[in-house]
């Protein structure tokens, strides 16, 4: 299965900053976190604008999401523990990640930082943009955007990032998320 997924990803076009559409860019974007986070159910929330019941993702989900003038490909990798050894064949021209964390999960925020940090040292990922969704920020216990940015040590990431609580089943937060992210590759790609 390794193979040929590799195989498959390495071929994909992630889309680039030159599409034939003058007026709307093209970015790949991959989604990843710990499992149950709420990444499916966010990609659906921006592609439909409505909350879609989901099962755990056992591989991936790809769904284009247009926001501003920005088309983001976005590749929703599943985050059960073996399935996240497959997330580095999707590294490859990848200009954004957005990393979902479960606000409401105490017990999994140490996880949730070294998977962030670990897939941040691959060298494909050098400079890419990320933002970090704190999700499930409604439910009743959820850490703050605060305490997650401090127990993640977000602000040891070299790389540019923004931390936006949210909320993927109200869709708060999230077009706040995707405006970040989607200005901040603009100006990234007007300096290169």
């Amino acid at each position: 299965m390794g193979l040929a997924l590799a195989s498959m990803v390495s071929s994909m076009d992630w889309g680039s900053w030159g599409s034939s559409d003058a007026t709307t860019a093209e970015c790949g974007v991959l989604m990843v976190g710990l499992d149950a986070a709420g990444k499916t159910t966010i990609l659906y929330k921006l592609k439909l604008g409505e909350v879609v019941e989901t099962i755990p993702t056992i591989g991936f989900n790809v769904e284009s999401v247009t926001f501003k003038n920005v088309k983001f490909n976005v590749w929703d990798v599943g985050g059960q523990g073996k399935i996240r050894a497959l997330w580095r064949h999707y590294y490859v021209g990848v200009q954004g990640i957005i990393f979902v964390v479960d606000s409401s999960d105490a017990d999994r925020i140490e996880e949730a930082k070294r998977e962030l940090h670990g897939l941040l040292e691959a060298e494909e990922l050098r400079d890419v943009c990320v933002l970090v969704f704190m999700n499930k920020q409604d439910l009743g216990g959820a850490l703050t955007p605060t305490q997650i940015v401090e127990q993640m040590d977000l602000r040891s990431i070299s790389s540019k990032w923004y931390g936006q609580g949210c909320c993927a089943r109200s869709g708060d937060g999230l077009n706040e998320g995707l405006d970040w992210l989607s200005t901040t590759l603009k100006e990234k790609s007007s300096k290169s």
